[in-house]
């Protein structure tokens, strides 16, 4: 029986490294995770696999870090837009919480922020980005006609089952859709921006009700209980990513079991580039950071390939495709 032909994307947020459970840094940026991407790029290469580094104004405007991204094979890989707003200039308040996620801003301040954002990595990377996530994740609709106006086509800031205090996507599609500017969570007639969310789940097929149960039982009084941990060492119920930073390549696995179960033929796998450098955000603490990361992505590979073939795509690749197609 021939095998069933899947897209696999993998985006890295590339950007400056700092201590996650710290302030914001406004100035003076470590972009030394960068000096591991070449490396990260050839094992990639070696697989097939097609990365696109979704590239912030700090790594952007480091004369260094913007070199060793220049030095890559830019018919292996992409290079598109990501917008920190602590980071991305021009600044008009210090950074907290609620103003370090994009879709709390004044529109103005983030169109000014983009034209900087674009400017540069046209500058330093010379190309322009057509696709695009937000830092912290969340996009409305102000946000979507926003990128659209500056000629970016893919989004990649929805991220499914994941409920925040300034926004939610926890109805989004877990799939690449139209979404509509009314409301981003919801398909549209639009053709403009693709959102290709990253892929997110569990290890059971049904995934209302399993962020239902999940919530609640997370929820006070219950995670006295530990019910979470139950339920996790159990087997019961996981919530799993495609994300070598934050899963084990066996539960990035039993998402893949739960992808194919649900009919699906996308896989996006994400990752900050900041963890392929061990000890600087929190996140990542393993010593050798990024020979583990390609460990757990080739594991996940192998495994999808036992199931299907697979296309290797950058955003803008994938974009395409299915444009085609619909």
């Amino acid at each position: 029986m021939d095998k069933p032909l899947v897209t696999f994307i993998l985006s890295v947020d590339t950007e400056e490294e700092w201590d996650w459970s710290g302030p914001f840094p406004n100035d003076n940026f470590s972009v030394q995770n960068v000096h591991e991407i070449p490396a990260f790029q050839l094992f990639c290469q070696e697989l097939g696999i097609k990365p696109t580094y979704l590239v912030d104004y700090a790594v952007a405007n480091n004369k260094q870090s913007a070199g060793i991204l220049n030095s890559l094979n830019k018919n292996e890989c992409e290079f598109g837009a990501h917008l920190h707003p602590w980071a991305n200039p021009p600044f008009f308040d210090d950074t907290n919480e609620f103003s370090s996620h994009v879709i709390n801003l004044p529109i103005e301040h983030v169109e000014a922020k983009l034209k900087a954002l674009l400017a540069i990595i046209e500058q330093k990377l010379h190309c322009k980005p057509s696709s695009f996530r937000t830092g912290r994740w969340g996009i409305n609709g102000e946000v979507l006609a926003l990128i659209k106006k500056y000629n970016i086509s893919t989004d990649s800031s929805v991220y499914p089952l994941y409920h925040h205090n300034y926004f939610s996507c926890e109805n989004a599609p877990s799939h690449a859709y139209w979404p509509s500017y009314d409301n981003t969570n919801q398909k549209s007639e639009q053709r403009d921006i693709l959102e290709m969310p990253v892929t997110c789940g569990f290890n059971r097929t049904n995934y209302n009700f399993s962020q239902k149960l999940h919530k609640i039982s997370a929820s006070s009084p219950l995670n006295k209980l530990r019910i979470i941990g139950f339920l996790w060492h159990s087997l019961l119920l996981r919530k799993l990513y495609l994300s070598p930073e934050l899963c084990s390549a066996n539960d990035m696995k039993r998402l893949v079991d739960t992808c194919f179960k649900r009919g699906e033929h996308t896989f996006h796998m994400y990752l900050h580039s900041s963890s392929l450098l061990e000890q600087v955000t929190g996140l990542n603490n393993e010593l050798n950071a990024r020979e583990n990361i390609c460990q757990r992505i080739g594991e996940v590979i192998k495994h999808i390939q036992t199931y299907a073939e697979v296309e290797f795509l950058t955003l803008s690749e994938a974009h395409e495709k299915l444009k085609k197609n619909n």
